[in-house]
């Protein structure tokens, strides 16, 4: 198992819960964070790092940024 924080492991389920695995189903973090009811800080937070440690990605479109996983399981 991955070494992510708890909050980070909370984010990771729910964006498999609402389909962020593949580039074509890209979610926001706004998505995220009313899937998990976290604060958006937190939410922010814990994507910066599924994406530092290469278990999300996080592409850059005109409004807002879309995540998505590379991983099935951390």
């Amino acid at each position: 198992m991955a070494d992510v924080s708890d909050l980070a492991k909370k984010v990771f389920e729910a964006m498999k819960k609402i389909g962020a695995t593949s580039e074509d189903s890209l979610k926001t973090a706004d998505d995220v964070m009313k899937a998990t009811k976290i604060g958006k800080g937190q939410v922010a937070n814990a994507l910066s790092e599924l994406t530092g440690k290469g278990i999300a990605k996080r592409v850059a479109r005109q409004k807002s940024a879309g995540y998505y996983l590379l991983k099935d399981q951390l």
